[in-house]
């Protein structure tokens, strides 16, 4: 059994066609598609693709897809925000409540009510997501941040709360005292792997009050661009603190 005090190493051999999430630069491509593809078609497959791509930065274009002149593809975007599954859906498609379409307004109100339960989940713990750190200044600022936006969707589909930014302390202990939950502070690198590839370091400490280390995870690989790689490791990372720390 692992101790959460202990380094945890898990090593991931990624390669290029193996990786079965979507790439940054085919979220971008898919979003363009689902904004000028010139046939309802291309645009329907597109918001579809997003959907399944597990990446927050789909969020954005599906919601956008919702104000499509076809309804066929406001549907799609629909449904695609229902199983991307991210929070921040909810809004887009509130706004989207009195859609005249009936086969899009179906998909609106089942994504609507698939997120709101998601929403109100009982929480298993409150964590702090701290800044992700690039230490290996190589890495755009866009992808380091892609990176702690897919740490952030791994924590609440593992059933975390996130702390706001700059939480006073007498707020997150009432929130730990209302919900009966445990805190953690998560303060994650970006480091050069020693294969060439890459490494997420993550060190989990107790929140809020005095830092205190609880333990690390260190997942690495290589074998793929930064970004795919980024892409592995973000929720690997979490799977480990699960873990470690009994999440699940």
């Amino acid at each position: 059994m692992r101790s959460p005090s202990h380094l945890v190493t898990l090593l991931l051999l990624v390669c290029p066609a193996t990786v079965l999430a979507q790439t940054d630069p085919e979220t971008a491509s898919l979003a363009r598609r689902l904004k000028q593809g010139a046939e309802p078609s291309h645009r329907v497959q597109a918001a579809r693709v997003l959907g399944a791509s597990e990446d927050p930065e789909a969020l954005q274009p599906l919601c956008a897809g919702l104000q499509d002149e076809s309804g066929e593809v406001r549907a799609a975007a629909a449904g695609a925000l229902e199983k991307l599954g991210e929070l921040g859906g909810v809004e887009c498609l509130e706004a989207r409540k009195d859609e005249p379409d009936p086969a899009a307004k179906a998909a609106v109100e089942s994504a609507l009510g698939h997120l709101r339960r998601l929403k109100a989940r009982p929480p298993k713990l409150y964590v702090m997501v701290g800044e992700v750190k690039d230490t290996t200044g190589t890495l755009s600022p866009e992808l380091v941040k892609a990176t702690e936006a897919r740490l952030r969707r791994k924590l609440v589909q593992e059933g975390a709360w996130l702390a706001p930014e700059k939480e006073s302390e007498a707020a997150a202990k009432g929130v730990l005292r209302k919900k009966k939950l445990k805190g953690y502070r998560l303060m994650t690198e970006i480091r050069p792997g020693p294969s060439g590839g890459l490494k997420l370091s993550v060190m989990c400490l107790n929140y809020p009050g005095k830092p205190n280390l609880l333990g690390t995870v260190e997942v690495q690989a290589s074998g793929a661009e930064p970004y795919e790689l980024l892409r592995a490791l973000a929720p690997g990372a979490i799977d480990e603190l699960a873990e470690s720390f009994k999440w699940k």
